[in-house]
C-alpha cells in the first residue's frame, strides 16, 4: 500500500531559500549536547516527510533519491526540533541520534580530519 506523500506548508516553503536544484542544507545537531553530527540536504518533500513523521528524511544528491536516516543502518535520528536560520538558507535539525551519524560509522561526520586548531 502506498502512503500519500505529505506536502510542505506553502508558508514554510516560501521562507526557504532553495538552491537552483530546489535544495536547502541541513545542519544536524545532537539534542542536549549541541554536538554537530552531519550536514545533509532536503527539498520541500523531504522536509514535509520529516515534519510529518519526526524521522529525519533527506535528499541524497549522489543517489538522487530520498532516504530516511537509519532505515537500513539502524542509526536513526528522531527529530526534536526543526529551526530555520535568519536568512532562510539553512535548516537545523536537532535530533536524538542512535549510534553513529556518519556513513563511515563515526559518531559525527566531523571526527575524521582536523584541519587546524587555534590555541590561546
Amino acid at each position: 500500500m502506498n502512503l500519500p506523500v505529505p506536502s510542505l506548508d506553502p508558508a514554510i516553503s516560501s521562507r526557504l531559500r532553495h538552491t537552483a536544484e530546489g535544495l536547502v542544507p541541513v545542519v544536524v545537531q545532537q539534542h542536549g549536547s549541541g554536538e554537530v553530527l552531519m550536514l545533509a540536504w532536503v527539498d520541500d518533500e523531504a522536509l514535509a516527510r520529516t515534519l510529518a513523521t519526526g524521522r529525519a528524511t533527506y535528499w541524497s544528491r549522489s543517489r538522487r533519491e530520498y532516504w530516511v536516516k537509519g532505515e537500513t543502518s539502524g542509526h536513526t535520528q528522531e527529530v526534536k526540533e526543526v529551526r530555520l536560520d535568519c536568512d532562510g538558507d539553512t535548516l537545523l535539525f536537532v535530533v536524538d541520534q542512535v549510534d553513529g551519524a556518519c556513513h563511515t560509522g563515526d559518531r559525527t561526520c566531523f571526527d575524521a580530519d582536523l584541519v587546524h586548531r587555534f590555541d590561546g
